[in-house]
């Protein structure tokens, strides 16, 4: 159990580490773009898309590159099943949550053919390319243009900058955000290393797959600023956002976090990836898409609602854990 210490150690720092740096980062960059003139609109949206995650956007990348992409996979799928079956579902249960109708009709659909995209470009044939890579984060640029433009153009449809705008940081000087900005980014990236590390070392000590880790303890340890957030937005009656800033974070985490191990080149799929995981969070986010759209409640998701998400979550993890055991 020693050996184990450092390892448990390190990876709680690197995620605490993690988290820290990636809020300094998103704080600096929005800083300095403002001071370039970019529109709060504009600024807003690449905090709530890229600042949500930045850390399994630096994790992905840190884990392929060190030969290690089932970590990156399952971080970026395993997040998307947690953000929406524990985040939202805990939330839930503790306060009612409003679904906007851009949000059902526009971006949830998004996100779930997002991830059948991606399932449909690792199942075709069973690898996992640079061209398939740069086909999801070429879709996620076209997205992120797609919504820009009902935001700015389309003025019935200006949630989505009213809740990109919410998000901003306080306005900071110039020479404070270029120093926050390049620290923040130095230590995500020095972050991200002693978190793939040591999350590796645990996932052979127990001998189980890297994929398994990256599903549930990077998963669940990269979601817990939303579930803090989520909780705390709840308790306060602040919950008009909530459900599309975890909805606009699983764009990001589907078509960008999960491009960056195919880009890399790492040409791996993990077992279970295509018969298991990517099925579940498409059903996941369908799921959602039900709630949102009707079933009851229209456009809420209420306390059962809640718990049935809260309860797939637990299932989840339960499955992972017999399947891992009996390996």
């Amino acid at each position: 159990m020693s050996t184990l210490l450092i390892p448990f150690i390190l990876l709680i720092v690197g995620m605490l580490l993690l988290i820290w740096s990636a809020d300094r980062f998103v704080d600096g960059a929005a800083g300095l773009a403002r001071n370039l003139g970019l529109s709060p609109m504009l600024v807003g949206m690449l905090v709530v898309g890229f600042g949500t995650s930045a850390p399994e956007l630096l994790v992905s990348g840190t884990a392929a590159l060190q030969g290690n992409p089932g970590l990156g996979i399952g971080n970026a799928i395993g997040s998307n099943i947690t953000n929406i079956a524990l985040v939202l579902g805990v939330t839930a249960i503790i306060v009612k949550l409003p679904v906007h109708s851009r949000t059902v009709k526009i971006e949830l659909p998004i996100v779930f053919l997002s991830g059948a995209l991606a399932f449909w470009l690792l199942y075709n044939d069973n690898n996992f390319s640079r061209l398939d890579g740069w086909i999801l984060a070429i879709m996620l640029v076209l997205v992120m243009s797609l919504l820009v433009y009902l935001s700015v153009v389309q003025s019935p449809n200006k949630i989505l900058a009213t809740e990109a705008c919410a998000e901003l940081p306080e306005a900071m000087d110039l020479k404070p955000s270029i120093l926050w900005t390049i620290g923040g980014l130095l230590l995500l990236v020095a972050s991200s290393k002693i978190l793939v590390w040591s999350a590796t070392q645990i996932a052979v000590y127990f001998g189980v797959s890297d994929l398994i880790i990256g599903l549930t303890v990077v998963a669940i340890g990269t979601s817990l600023p939303e579930l803090a957030a989520s909780i705390s937005s709840a308790v306060k009656g602040e919950t008009d956002f909530a459900v599309g800033t975890i909805v606009g974070s699983n764009m990001f985490n589907t078509l960008g976090v999960l491009a960056i191990p195919g880009i890399i080149g790492t040409n791996v799929i993990p077992d279970g990836v295509l018969t298991r995981d990517l099925p579940i969070m498409m059903g996941i986010t369908a799921l959602l898409l039900i709630f949102g759209v009707g079933c009851w409640y229209k456009y809420v998701i209420n306390r059962w609602k809640g718990i049935v998400l809260f309860l797939g979550f637990v299932a989840y993890e339960i499955y992972l854990y017999i399947q891992a055991t009996s390996a």
